[in-house]
């Protein structure tokens, strides 16, 4: 059996004014201890602190809202770090060739639309404008007298045309009356040839009479002369039926004439057409005056080079370059109409819509831009790219791609016009 060690307390020593102090127990040895004692347990930290579990579920507790919160916050909006500040970039190039006599703007100056950024000498172009007006008048006067001669010319038609149907008339009625009048010479001829025969055969008679003395020598000479005025009118009628033969052909000839006029004046709708067509071309040279008009004086404003917009210039001209069409002499960014093209990850896009609300955090100032999404790319970066990756090997490895995401500043936000094309930037879109 185990010995136990019996300890007596020695009297202490204590002064008059102090009680005498007790003796701290001590503990003995496990040894030492006797078998009917039990053994000392050590407290737990729960009994040590018996408030400890209620702060441990409040802790829980906090953990869990702040987690939830937390999950909520951060699954709310997707950001990205592949992001920069875009925008327009527009190249102002010489539409003429020319020499350039004035430049008045300087680099990264802030110019307003219809600004005058450079001078062409404009010199050549104002003769060229001169001469071109100067055609165009001629053109003109040439249009003017020939619209004039269509009138003219129908009226003078038709009345030729009514002048040489007439004259085909007369005509037709001069051959009817030199035929009747030839008829009547006819007439004439055959009466005077029967009176000839008569005077001729009564002659004959008279002469026999004569003869015999049976009726006197006037007789006998007024039977002579009447035989020779016979004969005589047998001429003349034979003369008048000649020349009333003559009229007939004169008055076919004159038919002929006629009608050879009535089917020249029946070309007159033509030679009115014919008129009319120069007068038309004429119409049309006029226009073609007017457009080279137009073109020189086209040319001549683009002597003057005028930004479009209005935005931050960066110039390529000099005084004394000899600039040729299409040669890029300025470049104008509207920095009023900037946004954000983000590259999001094509895991990121679930949730993502065209009027969400975004926020623009710039890492050159640190400042944030309100915004919303104004839409997404047809494609991702990678395939509008000049080389686009194809999967031509076999040896296939998926990659998450990125599509361009565009994104507008609400308006005000860059009225201080700070952004710069190709600032890197930190958008947030909100896609719950």
């Amino acid at each position: 059996m185990p010995q136990t060690t019996e300890t007596a307390a020695a009297p202490a020593q204590s002064s008059p004014a102090q009680p005498a102090a007790q003796p701290a127990p001590q503990k003995l040895p496990a040894e030492n201890r006797s078998a009917s004692e039990p053994p000392e347990r050590k407290q737990s930290f729960f009994e040590k602190n018996p408030r400890a579990p209620i702060y441990l579920i409040v802790i829980a507790l906090v953990l869990l809202v702040g987690g939830y919160f937390a999950y909520n916050y951060f699954s709310s909006y997707e950001s990205t770090d592949d992001a920069e500040v875009d925008g327009h970039l527009q190249p102002l190039s010489a539409r003429i060739s020319g020499y350039v006599t004035k430049v008045n703007v300087d680099d990264n100056q802030t110019v307003q639309a219809g600004t005058v950024l450079a001078e062409i000498d404009p010199r050549d172009y104002q003769a060229a404008l001169d001469k071109a007006e100067a055609e165009l008048a001629d053109a003109v006067a040439t249009a003017r007298a020939s619209n004039l001669n269509v009138p003219i010319t129908a009226v003078n038609t038709t009345s030729q045309i009514s002048v040489s149907k007439a004259d085909v008339e007369n005509a037709q009625a001069g051959i009817t009356s030199a035929e009747q009048q030839y008829e009547v010479t006819k007439a004439q001829l055959s009466e005077a040839q029967a009176n000839d025969v008569k005077a001729q055969n009564d002659l004959v008679r008279y002469k026999q009479l004569v003869d015999k003395q049976e009726i006197s020598q006037q007789q006998y000479d007024s039977a002579v002369a009447a035989a020779k005025a016979s004969t005589a009118t047998v001429v003349g009628a034979q003369s008048s039926a000649a020349s009333a033969a003559q009229q007939i052909t004169q008055a076919k000839t004159k038919l002929a004439q006629a009608e050879a006029n009535l089917r020249y004046a029946e070309t007159a709708p033509r030679q009115v057409e014919t008129t009319e067509a120069r007068a038309s071309s004429a119409d049309a040279s006029v226009k073609e005056k007017q457009a080279a008009v137009e073109t020189a004086q086209l040319n001549l404003s683009y002597t003057k080079i005028v930004a479009p917009v209005s935005g931050t210039v960066t110039k390529n001209a000099e005084v004394g370059m000899n600039v040729s069409p299409g040669q890029q002499l300025f470049s104008i960014v509207p920095l009023a109409e900037v946004w954000v093209t983000a590259n999001y990850k094509e895991t990121q896009l679930k949730n993502m819509k065209v009027g969400q609300k975004a926020i623009i955090k710039v890492d050159a100032n640190g400042r944030e831009y309100k915004a919303h999404v104004d839409s997404i790319a047809n494609s991702s970066g990678a395939r509008t790219s000049l080389l686009p990756p194809e999967n031509a090997t076999g040896n296939y490895v998926k990659v998450v791609q990125r599509i361009p995401v565009k994104i507008v500043l609400e308006p005000g936000q860059n009225d201080d016009l700070y952004l710069r094309l190709g600032m890197s930037v930190e958008p947030k879109v909100y896609v719950k």
